[in-house]
């Protein structure tokens, strides 16, 4: 398996979810704008995802993956298939019980993760109504998830990854033309993430019947790979939930910030999740497996080349994404979302987070890539104790920045925090003498160097005074933003070829 192929297969899926997902925010931008309502959605939403995050995409998945390659590669298809049955019969079982304790639990749930609403009764309850309408989401993101990791240990890259487009289309399609039928509108937002869950799981179940794997009711909680993965899930779910922990906390401190925060927090966490999806999610959904199949093959240069592999990409594409970001903030904010209810306030609000989230970007970027270095070792408790000392970190220097930038404080932490979790993560895995570099680190970092500062200064240049972005028509903020990105990678990946850097060499086949 070509993996450069691979990861452009899986980045060009992700790319077409992102683009929908960025009209899908435009969408909600223009109509609901960035105000009570929204900060109700968005907490609304941001439970589940949490959730979600912990149950399926987070714990289950780092711990699912590994061993499921493991059945793949040295059991019989027969028992490989009695894993999955037995997996996803105890998942579901889970799920469901999560899903009805979380929506009659909604009011408490909103007062631990937004407790800044209390002291506002209508945006408490409307939070609390989203909420429940939005809750049984986990149920079928977290199945869709584990069918996603199915597929990717079977190769099956494309799909999981084109999947996430059914939620942006239900909310396009909801949005546009559904919300007059509400007597408040933003209700209909919650039940396009309802109906989004439902399109997800529903997409995926004719490729797993194609591969030969569609799970089957057959609980037997005396299955030896059911315990491992739930022996294995048990420190990751520690690991996992102190991550999405940050971002609660994140929100609680949001929740008593200026109304809007969480709106502007929310706008610029997609525009930084733009490329930290396109390229890091691709990254380490093409890695977990190859790392899981080259260490239950004990081939360690295989395993160590495939993590040097991952870094330098990430280098190459990730810090000129970053540094973009920062430069082109007012202009990707302004024409991305200033239309209808989104103001020139929320624009600038919207941009201080977007430039506090990119110094964190790379950092976001390598944990995907590092992370699955412990994962396929079956290792969860080093990614764990770095998580923890990271929370106690970014905890700290929300401290520290709140009160000077507030919403955008908040952000920075993140972003920072990130780049803390990263730096320790490769420190350990150096330690442990898992990963060695290959030769040549020191000239593809002084290229890279080169290359970024004539990007960052030819884009400052172009862009002009910012404030102008503003006042441009819808046509004239898309032409410039495209010529502006055109000119970038010209300038960029020009600057590296120059310098005798080819995407070529970066072609990688997996064991």
């Amino acid at each position: 398996m070509n993996l450069l192929k691979a990861l452009a297969t899986v980045g060009s899926m992700t790319f077409v979810s992102r683009i929908l997902g960025f009209v899908r925010d435009s969408l909600i931008a223009k109509i609901f704008g960035a105000g009570m309502e929204t900060d109700a959605f968005f907490v609304a939403f941001k439970i589940p995802n949490l959730l979600r995050r912990i149950s399926a995409e987070g714990a289950f998945s780092q711990a699912f993956v590994p061993i499921l390659a493991e059945y793949k590669n040295k059991r019989s298809y027969e028992a490989t298939h009695l894993l999955i049955n037995h997996v996803c019969s105890l998942l579901s079982l889970f799920l469901i019980a999560i899903t009805c304790i979380g929506i009659f639990a909604a009011p408490w749930l909103v007062y631990i993760s937004a407790p800044g609403f209390i002291e506002h009764s209508e945006k408490f309850q409307l939070t609390v109504d989203l909420l429940r309408i939005t809750f049984p989401y986990i149920f079928f993101i977290s199945l869709v998830s584990m069918a996603g990791g199915i597929l990717n240990t079977f190769n099956k890259f494309s799909v999981p990854a084109l999947t996430p487009v059914w939620l942006n289309l239900s909310f396009i399609f909801a949005a546009l033309f559904f919300a007059d039928y509400f007597d408040r509108p933003i209700l209909v937002l919650a039940w396009a993430v309802f109906v989004g869950g439902v399109l997800q799981l529903i997409f995926q179940i004719p490729f797993l019947r194609e591969i030969g794997f569609i799970p089957k009711y057959q609980l037997d909680l005396k299955d030896e790979g059911v315990w491992r993965i739930i022996k294995l899930m048990g420190p990751a779910i520690f690991g996992v939930s102190i991550a999405q922990l940050s971002l609660l906390i994140n929100t609680i401190f949001a929740s008593f910030l200026e109304t809007g925060s969480i709106s502007w927090l929310y706008y610029a966490d997609r525009l930084m999740e733009f490329p930290a999806g396109v390229l890091g999610v691709a990254l380490g959904t093409i890695l977990l497996p190859s790392l899981s199949k080259s260490f239950s093959g004990k081939d360690q240069k295989e395993y160590s080349g495939l993590l040097d592999w991952g870094l330098r990409l990430t280098f190459i594409l990730a810090a000129p994404a970053a540094v973009a970001l920062a430069v082109l903030s007012l202009p990707l904010i302004a024409t991305l979302f200033h239309y209808g209810a989104f103001n020139t306030h929320d624009v600038l609000m919207t941009q201080q987070a977007t430039i506090a989230y990119s110094f964190g970007l790379m950092g976001l970027i390598m944990i995907k890539v590092l992370a699955p270095g412990f994962y396929a070792r079956q290792n969860i408790k080093t990614p764990v104790k770095i998580a923890l000392f990271t929370l106690f970190s970014t905890q700290f220097m929300n401290m520290i920045f709140i009160g000077q930038f507030k919403h955008a404080g908040l952000a920075l932490a993140i972003g920072l925090g990130a780049c803390l979790n990263a730096s320790l993560l490769y420190y350990h895995l150096r330690k442990g003498n898992y990963y060695k570099p290959h030769a040549g680190w020191g000239q593809f970092l002084i290229k890279l160097f080169v290359a970024l500062v004539l990007m960052g200064l030819t884009l400052f240049y172009l862009k002009g005074d910012s404030t102008l972005w503003l006042e441009y028509s819808i046509s004239k903020r898309l032409i410039y933003l495209v010529m502006l990105i055109l000119a970038g990678s010209v300038v960029y990946f020009g600057s590296l070829w120059m310098m005798g850097l080819r995407l070529q060499s970066f072609i990688r086949r997996a064991i």
